[in-house]
């Protein structure tokens, strides 16, 4: 008489993938069940584990920049992106290429369940590339003078292989993926442990890509971010194109945002400010070039030939209605 599976067994098996069939026992078939019969239901297990598979790609994107306490409200809704699945698939702008995923949120005021609300809409990048398009994260909020980038290690970031779920037990090496995931390794059980600032800091984080072909924004920017310590401080922007220092100064005395005794300093101020952004960009264009001049052929055809996709949910009667908003 066979043995009779325990019922600690029976629990394992509810840890298949979620909407999954559970495949009956070779007893359980129907005597006049056919060969036919037998493959045709075989393929549609497949076809529903690969469904599976993609509804879940889309949260395997860590999506960065993203409050903690909005994290679990994302993934409430089942938002259907069912766009990224097609465009792995063949005639897809991303079949056949090594991709790089990366998730984001953009809170927004839309419609759903009779109620007008604000809701963070996931989206995903996907980055061609055939190698890491980056290995730094940028840091910029509004209190910020300017971008701080620091390596991804930094924040507990980093690209890992997209292993689904039906090949977890099979080592990496042996999987020939082409998608990668950004995944931070911060637990959200020890955000308690850290200060608030550093927790701040993944709110206003973004990956850093370096295009060295490209000239660079901040290479031919001429606004300075100014904040001149003072009580309060004094918060402004200055056009070393179009503005005068004396004239930027009086201007602010008139303006009763600066004091008159304070008149010279903040000139100095703005003046050594100028200088430094003008020596940033200055180096900035010498580093640049001197990759290019160190860059392999290869190399360059890869930065050339990378490509940026994003992908929005797919609008859905189960999802809010995102269409004015995108």
């Amino acid at each position: 008489m066979p043995k009779r599976r325990s019922r600690k067994r029976e629990e394992g098996d509810e840890t298949r993938t979620p909407g999954m069939a559970r495949r009956p026992p070779d007893s359980c078939k129907s005597p006049n069940q056919s060969p036919s019969s037998s493959q045709s239901q075989s393929q549609s297990l497949r076809l529903l584990k690969t469904i599976e598979l993609w509804k879940i790609l889309w949260q395997a994107a860590f999506p960065v920049g993203t409050e903690w306490d909005q994290m679990d409200n994302v993934y409430k809704i089942s938002w259907d992106f069912s766009n990224l699945k097609s465009a792995f698939e063949e005639g897809g702008v991303l079949y056949g290429k090594n991709v790089y995923l990366f998730g984001c949120t953009e809170p927004q005021l839309v419609h759903f369940k009779d109620q007008i609300k604000v809701i963070c809409i996931p989206a995903v990048v996907a980055v061609v590339s055939p190698f890491p398009p980056s290995d730094k994260i940028g840091i910029k909020s509004i209190q910020m003078e300017g971008e701080s980038i620091v390596p991804m290690k930094e924040m507990k970031m980093g690209w890992v292989p997209y292993i689904p779920y039906n090949n977890r037990h099979l080592p990496v090496e042996q999987l020939k993926t082409q998608i990668y995931t950004l995944k931070c390794t911060q637990r959200r059980a020890a955000l308690k442990q850290l200060h608030k600032e550093r927790i701040k800091q993944y709110e206003y984080c973004l990956p850093y890509f370096y295009q060295p072909l490209k000239e660079d924004e901040m290479e031919k920017d001429t606004v300075v971010q100014i904040m001149y310590p003072s009580e309060p401080p004094v918060v402004c922007d200055y056009d070393w194109d179009f503005d005068d220092f004396e004239e930027f100064t009086d201007n602010l005395v008139e303006e009763e945002v600066l004091t008159e005794d304070k008149k010279e300093d903040f000139k100095n101020f703005l003046k050594q400010r100028v200088a430094e952004e003008k020596k940033k960009q200055r180096e900035a264009r010498e580093a640049r070039k001197k990759a290019i001049q160190e860059m392999s052929p290869e190399t360059k055809a890869s930065f050339a030939n990378m490509r940026f996709y994003k992908f929005y949910p797919v609008q859905n009667p189960k999802t809010p209605d995102i269409s004015n908003v995108k």
